[in-house]
């Protein structure tokens, strides 16, 4: 949905250079056809052509700084993009931030835990699962977000809600593909992570609308061994 609107947005603002384009070249056209030796008519037709290029600059310039920031309907506080370095399971991946490693918890979202840990231990105790079916839930949850940004370059956005990061150090973001696509939001949507509800954030209830559908369509961890549904006394 955000690549989409990007698209039209740009689509329209070539229109708008093109239509610059094209009175420039009418204006030149009409007026080369001038007596060479009329100064008058020389300068009238510099400064139509001087203005019209401003035009396009402006156009240009104003264009790609409104455009770019609705990668997510808003200006994205930080647009620099970072390399994704390694996937460490569904909901948490390392870049590399000036020679440092940091781990990114992707806001918002949650997804069946890949190793043994307290948090493993809590939720194994909670739902019932027996710890191989929750890592294999774990597994399937990692291996879609590897794939969805495995060694591409992501760029992170903090929420006003939220925390910068969490007690383990990790920076809480939410992030974003260069082609616009909000992965927090892909996520949950095919079916491999529930919204996390624990804290209030400015895009959860986006999140729990998005989990609602892919549950219903049976989508991702959704499916015949409804995977997610463990999670559903969760934090709720």
């Amino acid at each position: 949905m955000l690549y989409a609107e990007l698209k039209v947005n740009l689509q329209k603002k070539q229109k708008q250079l093109n239509q610059c384009c094209l009175m420039v070249l009418k204006l030149t056209g009409k007026n080369l056809k001038l007596k060479a030796g009329s100064l008058k008519s020389l300068i009238k037709l510099t400064f139509k052509i001087v203005s019209t290029a401003a035009v396009i600059l402006l156009l240009a310039y104003f264009g790609w700084k409104y455009i770019v920031p609705k990668l997510d309907q808003k200006d994205l506080k930080d647009k620099k993009s970072y390399l994704v370095k390694k996937v460490n399971d569904g909901d948490t991946f390392e870049i590399e931030i000036n020679g440092k490693t940091e781990k990114v918890r992707m806001l918002g979202i949650d997804t069946p835990e890949k190793f043994e840990s307290d948090k493993f231990d809590r939720d194994n105790e909670r739902t019932g699962r027996d710890k191989e079916t929750i890592k294999k839930l774990g597994t399937l949850a990692s291996d879609f977000t590897a794939r969805l940004i495995g060694g591409k370059k992501v760029i992170l956005q903090t929420d006003p809600k939220s925390d910068e990061k969490d007690k383990y150090g990790r920076l809480l973001r939410y992030v974003y593909l260069e082609d616009g696509t909000f992965v927090n939001l892909k996520i949950i949507e095919e079916g491999y992570a529930n919204a996390y509800r624990k804290f209030k954030l400015t895009r959860q209830d986006e999140f729990i609308r998005a989990e609602k559908e892919a549950r219903e369509n049976k989508k991702g961890l959704w499916g015949d061994i409804d995977g997610l549904k463990y999670f559903d006394s969760r934090d709720k």
